[in-house]
C-alpha cells in the first residue's frame, strides 16, 4: 500500500491518493468503504457491481465477525483468502469488525482477554490470537488491529482502560500479524480528549501502515465531535491514511474530513436504501427540481426523495435527472414506488446502486473542493442547502 497527500485546504481537509495491490487504478481520497455482508454489498450483485463508478467503488469493508458463523478459518485460508472466495479479484479489502449494523462493540462485557461485538448470532468475544488467524486467513488489503470501542457515556476509568487494552492488543496483533496486509492501528479513547490524544500518540509510535479511527457513533454529540476528532488527529503523521468508522451523515462525514480524515466506512446508504429513500442533492451542478413534491414526500431532508409515497406512483422520470447509474439509465420513480410496495426485492438493488453512486458523488465534490481550496465554502453551501429551509419556517439553523 502508497499513500500520498496532494492537496491541502482549511489547514486540516486534505485530498490524496491510495494505490492498493490489487486495485488497479489509484482510489483518490477522501473516499468512502463501500459497506458489505460477507464481503458483498448488501442489495447489489456481483454482475452489477462495475456499473459504479470506477475506481472510487473498489475499496470494500468486510468484517472478519460475519464468517465467525459459518466457513471455518482453514476453508478460506485453503480457497486462497477473499478474493478467491467471491471472486473479486480487482477490489481491494479493507477488514475490522465493526459495521456500524450488525457487528456493534459491547463495551460492558468486553474484557482483559478481547472485544466482545453484539451480532445476529449473539454476544461473541473475540481474542486478538483469534483475530489474528481470520485476518491471515482472508488475506485483505488492509486491516485493523483489534480496538475497545466504548460509548461516550462511559467513565473516565473506563476510557483509561479501553486505550490501554487497544495499545496491548495492537501490540500483540502487530506480533501476530501476516506478511501481507497493510496494518491500520485502532485508535480510541471515548469523549475524553486526553484519552483519544494519549492513544493517538502511542499508536503513532508504532510501526503501522494507517491508522483506523474508532469509538464515534456511539451517542457522542455533533458539537463535541470536531474537538474528539482533532485530538486523534493533530498527534499523527501526516504520510500515513486514517480511516474511521461511525460517521454516517453527509454533515458528519464533512466533520472528518475537515479534521483530515482519507477514508469512511459508513452506512448512511444501507439506511436510506431500507427506509426506500433516494439521493437526489445536486452533483456537478445538476438541477433536481422538486418543485412538484409535496413537503411530506420531500420530508425534512430535501437530499432525499421518499420512492414510497404515492407521488411517485405515476413519475415517469429518473430519481434524477441526468444521473449515470445503472438504475437512472434504466428505470423510472414509478417503477421504483411499484417494486417497493409490493416489496419486490429489486427495489433494494435498484436504490442501493442509485445510492451508493451518488453517495460516491457527493465525495467527488469533496475532493474537488479540497483541490481547489474552497472546502470550507463547500461545507457551508452545502449544509446551508440542508437546513435553509427550517431557517424559513423559524427553526434554528444547525451549522457544521
Amino acid at each position: 500500500m502508497k499513500f500520498a497527500v496532494k492537496a491541502w485546504s482549511n489547514g486540516t481537509a486534505r485530498a490524496g491518493v491510495l494505490h492498493l495491490g490489487n486495485v488497479a487504478a489509484a482510489i483518490d481520497t477522501p473516499s468512502l468503504l463501500i459497506s458489505t455482508r460477507k464481503g458483498l454489498p448488501l442489495s447489489i450483485p456481483p454482475d452489477l457491481l462495475p456499473s459504479l463508478p470506477f475506481p472510487d467503488s473498489r475499496l470494500l469493508h468486510v468484517s472478519p465477525i460475519h464468517f465467525f458463523q459459518g466457513l471455518s478459518i482453514k476453508t478460506i485460508s485453503k480457497i486462497g483468502g477473499l478474493h478467491q472466495l467471491l471472486g473479486l479479484h480487482g477490489y481491494g479489502f479493507a477488514a475490522f469488525p465493526r459495521d456500524s449494523i450488525q457487528c456493534l462493540p459491547e463495551a460492558t462485557s468486553t474484557n482483559k482477554t478481547g472485544a466482545s461485538f453484539d451480532n445476529p448470532c449473539g454476544r461473541l468475544l473475540i481474542k486478538p490470537a483469534e483475530y489474528m488467524e481470520m485476518i491471515s486467513s482472508m488475506k485483505p488489503e488492509l486491516w485493523v488491529t483489534l480496538a475497545d470501542e466504548v460509548p461516550a457515556w462511559v467513565s473516565d476509568k473506563r476510557n483509561k482502560t479501553s486505550v490501554d487494552r487497544t495499545i496491548k492488543w495492537l501490540d500483540e496483533c502487530i506480533a501476530l500479524s501476516p506478511a501481507s496486509g497493510a496494518v491500520f492501528g485502532a485508535i480510541v479513547g471515548g469523549s475524553s480528549l486526553e484519552e483519544r490524544r494519549r492513544c493517538a500518540l502511542e499508536v503513532a509510535m508504532r510501526n503501522v501502515s494507517g491508522y483506523w479511527i474508532g469509538g464515534f457513533g456511539l451517542a457522542e454529540s455533533m458539537d463535541v465531535r470536531p474537538a474528539l476528532l482533532n485530538a486523534v488527529t493533530e498527534p499523527l503523521p501526516e504520510e500515513k491514511p486514517r480511516l474511521i468508522c461511525g460517521l454516517e451523515l453527509p454533515e458528519e462525514i464533512l466533520q472528518g474530513v475537515a479534521a483530515g480524515v482519507d477514508l469512511f466506512e459508513s452506512t448512511y446508504i444501507y439506511h436510506l436504501t431500507h427506509e426506500g429513500f433516494a439521493l437526489t442533492f445536486p452533483l456537478d451542478r445538476t438541477q433536481i427540481n422538486a418543485s412538484n413534491l409535496a413537503p411530506s414526500d420531500v420530508g425534512s431532508d430535501p437530499r432525499k426523495i421518499n420512492l414510497r409515497a404515492t407521488v411517485f406512483r405515476k413519475d415517469a422520470t429518473p430519481i434524477v435527472e441526468g444521473c449515470t447509474c445503472y438504475t437512472c439509465r434504466n428505470h423510472t420513480r414509478a417503477y421504483i414506488n411499484h417494486l417497493l410496495n409490493v416489496h419486490e426485492m429489486l427495489a433494494q438493488i435498484l436504490l442501493e446502486i442509485h445510492n451508493t453512486h451518488h453517495f460516491l458523488g457527493f465525495f467527488r465534490l469533496i475532493r474537488e473542493a479540497i483541490t481547489a481550496d474552497r472546502f470550507e465554502e463547500f461545507c457551508k453551501d452545502f449544509v446551508g442547502s440542508r437546513y435553509d429551509h427550517l431557517v424559513e419556517d423559524g427553526s434554528e439553523r444547525v451549522c457544521l
